[in-house]
């Protein structure tokens, strides 16, 4: 069954994942992500359902438009990979459960605001919000399916917590920490709170230590300085989704069980 649930998984995380390229395209442009119908960005022409297969089209293609010829950037089927193998890890860590919707949506939004962080230093709240309350609504569901209304208020008071710590650094050091970051805190608090409050320590831990690690190569090798700004959602991205494997027997580890 395990087996089974992570296919399915990886092919609707394709397909997934196609939708994630036009998300990132076109909502920080404030454009529709259902109208009009894909197209290339070149020549405007509508891409043809046979031309719009996940990874697929692209080899076929060899990377480029097939109306004027222009090169379609490898960033769309990595994206489509990166999203496929994130639900197939996801679903092989949890298996056929009732909150692995919710964190299948978790991480395909957090793949989406990384890139669009990194493109244009902004996490939409377009995202955000509409992520925020269905992690509320699908954790609420996954209480119920399975009786375990503790686990829920746990994600919702982690969240809320996660929340007012970064809020609070954000009005300490408002350029080190962007409110983008705070109401993306909320969403990260309830996933991984769901799990316990040493996974969302493990996660916030970890996303701050890459943040400074990347941080400090990338001052190194002088690709960056002190005075430019830096996107800290991928880094908290990041953090959060390794937190979903490696908290629970680092937990276990530093309490000795």
């Amino acid at each position: 069954m395990t087996g089974f649930v992570v296919f399915v998984c990886a092919v609707l995380g394709l397909m997934v994942g196609s939708f994630l390229n036009v998300v990132i395209w076109r909502v920080p442009r404030k454009e529709s992500v259902v109208t009009p119908a894909s197209h290339c960005p070149g020549c405007d022409a509508p891409i043809a359902p046979y031309d719009n297969v996940p990874v697929a089209s692209w080899v076929i293609l060899r990377a480029r438009c097939r109306g004027c010829g222009d090169r379609i950037s490898a960033r769309y089927p990595m994206v489509e990979l990166a999203n496929a193998g994130l639900w197939a890890a996801v679903a092989l860590r949890f298996g056929a459960v009732w909150e692995l919707p919710a964190y299948l949506v978790f991480v395909s939004a957090l793949l989406a605001l990384a890139l669009i962080d990194l493109d244009t230093f902004l996490l939409p709240d377009r995202i955000v919000y509409p992520l925020s309350g269905a992690l509320v609504a699908l954790f609420g569901l996954a209480a119920v399916m399975e009786g375990d209304l503790g686990s829920w208020v746990r994600a919702v008071l982690a969240g809320l917590a996660s929340f007012g710590v970064f809020l609070v650094i954000h009005l300490i050091s408002p350029r080190g920490m962007g409110f983008g970051d705070v109401k993306l805190s909320f969403s990260l608090g309830v996933a991984l709170g769901w799990l316990s409050w040493g996974t969302v320590f493990v996660g916030f831990f970890l996303g701050f230590l890459i943040g400074s690690v990347v941080g400090l190569g990338l001052l190194a090798a002088g690709v960056t300085n002190r005075k430019q700004h830096v996107p800290f959602g991928p880094y908290l991205a990041a953090g959060a989704v390794l937190a979903l494997f490696v908290a629970q027997p680092v937990v276990s580890l530093y309490l000795g069980h």
